[in-house]
């Protein structure tokens, strides 16, 4: 064995203690509460139709795209639909990536320069960090929504500074402040950057534009495989953003751009969105009917949260998996967050509500938790 296959031997023991994926066979009859499905959109017969009429009557489109954006890959249709996603999130313009990582990386690998700094809270999404990994800036991280702590960073920051946080945090589901975060971004002349990935269905346009700060946060990122069930993101900002990502985003460059079905399916996902009131409402009820029959007992907590993922801390891997594998029996699609993914000692199961959960269905989840979690 060369000393490259015992080093991944090696780590791949280790991720293995941690748990790993699990695939699910289409028929996979477990209630979901792991998917980021809040809507219900992946599964859904009315996007499905609408996708299927749009390409339908575009007979002339390609399978693939056949190249990079640069290249051959670039249609009139992405532009006109970067500008419509643009509209409806109050912004002056978007770009699309191939994914949300794809964007991350993008954004905070070409932005930020030599000299200058990246300020991101700690429980920003890796694809954040790998994007801040590859600039020359200078980079801090500060305590999760610790106003105190930001601004503590900001006093040390060099150059042209970003700050970077959630909207909805995807591992905890929280909320940070975030007008209290804008100004003081705001006070240090920074930039605020806002990851929007998990916020948009808990609110139909995103926590930005639902309080109204659009013309004041530097950047958004929007994705389109949670709530609206397909794929890929959208970075927005200014037009001028925009056209320096096209020149200097290598994940924007340097690779294959979206096929048109995809193309299709997010602004297919963007129509139906327009028309989902009614389940925006059922998912927003849905989190306080959890929260009010969810009793964690003694040294398990629920963590503070009012959006859709809810997580119960069990400090430990084994603790966890066993609590997601009883509720897997029971019929319930609950998943462990494991170390290293987390951090020691804030090991969960990570619950996922959507707008199509059933009340019966709440009533057999939170049943089973008690149980579970009171008997020990």
């Amino acid at each position: 064995m060369s000393l490259a296959e015992e080093y991944i031997e090696k780590k791949l023991a280790e991720r293995r203690i941690a748990g790993s994926y699990r695939a699910l066979r289409p028929e996979n009859s477990l209630i979901d509460f792991c998917s980021n499905d809040y809507l219900g959109f992946a599964r859904s017969v009315v996007l499905r139709n609408k996708i299927e009429e749009e390409i339908d009557s575009h007979y002339s489109s390609l399978n693939g795209a056949t190249g990079s954006r640069l290249i051959s890959g670039n249609l009139t249709y992405a532009e006109n639909l970067e500008q419509q996603i643009a509209n409806y999130h109050n912004s002056a313009a978007g770009l699309l990536f191939n994914s949300g990582y794809d964007a991350n990386v993008g954004l905070f690998s070409a932005l930020p320069q030599r000299g200058d700094t990246i300020i991101t809270d700690e429980l920003i999404h890796a694809s954040i960090i790998d994007g801040a990994r590859l600039s020359f800036a200078n980079r801090y991280s500060f305590t999760h929504n610790d106003l105190n702590s930001l601004e503590a960073k900001l006093r040390l920051a060099k150059g042209i500074c970003y700050v970077a946080i959630e909207s909805v945090y995807s591992m905890d589901g929280d909320t940070p402040p975030l007008s209290d975060i804008l100004e003081l971004t705001e006070k240090y002349n920074a930039h605020l950057i806002v990851d929007e990935a998990h916020a948009v269905g808990l609110y139909k346009t995103g926590l930005v534009s639902r309080l109204k700060l659009e013309d004041r946060v530097f950047a958004r990122l929007i994705t389109f495989g949670k709530a609206l069930g397909c794929h890929g993101a959208i970075l927005l900002g200014s037009d001028t953003l925009r056209q320096y990502l096209v020149n200097f985003a290598r994940s924007f460059i340097y690779t294959t751009a979206a096929p048109f079905h995809n193309l299709v399916a997010i602004k297919m996902a963007y129509e139906v969105l327009t028309e989902s009131d009614k389940a925006i409402i059922q998912l927003n009820n849905n989190i306080p009917l959890f929260k009010e029959r969810v009793k964690p007992h003694g040294h398990y907590s629920l963590l503070q949260s009012d959006s859709a993922i809810q997580c119960i801390l069990l400090k430990g891997n084994e603790k966890a998996k066993e609590t997601a594998a009883h509720l897997q029996n029971a019929g319930l699609d609950v998943r462990a967050i494991l170390s290293p993914t987390v951090g020691q000692g804030s090991e969960r199961i990570r619950i996922c509500l959507h707008a199509f959960n059933t009340e019966d269905e709440l009533l057999l989840l939170t049943s089973a938790l008690n149980k579970l979690l009171n008997d020990q």
